[in-house]
């Protein structure tokens, strides 16, 4: 899960281009992606909320190492003020393996 904060409504909208470009390249060319979804956070309007779920961690290497994502994680600095990345480790659930 990632917290990104935008620096402003600008940076705001040239963010959600840029996310929406790079959701659909990842759609198109990441099979081990098994959910990629960005969240607006209600009342706070330049944060954004990423929640990532991958097969296994080389679907993640993988991942990072596509064009895309690199191109995102280039872009992406000029918009940001912050980001904060929480690596999850499923506890339990509905819909898992565990």
């Amino acid at each position: 899960m990632v917290r990104f904060t935008c620096k402003d409504e600008d940076s705001a909208a040239a963010f959600d281009t840029l996310v929406g470009e790079t959701i659909e390249a990842i759609r198109q060319h990441e099979p081990g992606t098994i959910v990629y979804a960005s969240h607006q956070v209600d009342g706070e309007p330049l944060q954004r909320i990423f929640y990532e779920l991958y097969r296994d961690r080389e679907a993640f290497d993988a991942h990072e190492q596509t064009e895309h994502t690199r191109r995102f994680l280039a872009a992406r600095e000029e918009l940001l003020a912050s980001v904060e990345v929480d690596w999850l480790r499923l506890q339990s659930g509905k819909g898992t393996t565990s």
